[in-house]
């Protein structure tokens, strides 16, 4: 019977035992704190591959879509048609609202890192280093070269 007595009386809590209960509340607390900030990391990171993703993608598709752009302009040289005028400008149009813009390279200096030198031909010493013409428009998506300029350098005679 004395057993059952001392499992019915309420334990006495000591300050040590306060202290302990304590310190595991704030290792918990500290513990959900970590999780939640660890959480809030992961979506971030999984937000900023879903757009990474993304990007990706559109750059893949805008890529190949490019080489049209091409053709359309080439032809848009060879042929007088208001038409055709339209649709180029409005196939640009889009590809500007989606983050691609055409480089100005004519009469700029020669920058390896967003053209490409097809050839060098002669040309006065005032345009030396300088693009003489551009073979084929180069392009940045979101300030990224999506696509070099093929470009003809002018080199002293």
């Amino acid at each position: 019977m004395d057993n059952k007595e001392d499992k019915s009386q309420d334990r006495v809590s000591t300050p040590a035992d306060s202290n302990n209960d304590k310190e595991r509340i704030a290792e918990l607390e500290n513990n959900w704190k970590r999780a939640l900030a660890d959480y809030k990391n992961l979506e971030r990171r999984t937000a900023e591959e879903k757009e990474e993703f993304a990007q990706f993608a559109n750059m893949v598709l805008i890529q190949r879509l490019l080489p049209i752009v091409d053709n359309l302009q080439l032809l848009e040289k060879h042929v007088e048609d208001t038409g055709l005028k339209m649709i180029v400008k409005e196939f640009k149009q889009v590809l500007e609202d989606n983050g691609v813009v055409s480089m100005e390279a004519y009469k700029k200096d020669f920058d390896a890192d967003k053209m490409d030198c097809i050839e060098t031909v002669e040309c006065e010493e005032k345009d030396q280093g300088k693009v003489v013409e551009v073979i084929t428009e180069g392009y940045l998506f979101k300030n990224k070269v999506l696509r070099p300029a093929k470009v003809r350098v002018g080199k002293a005679k």
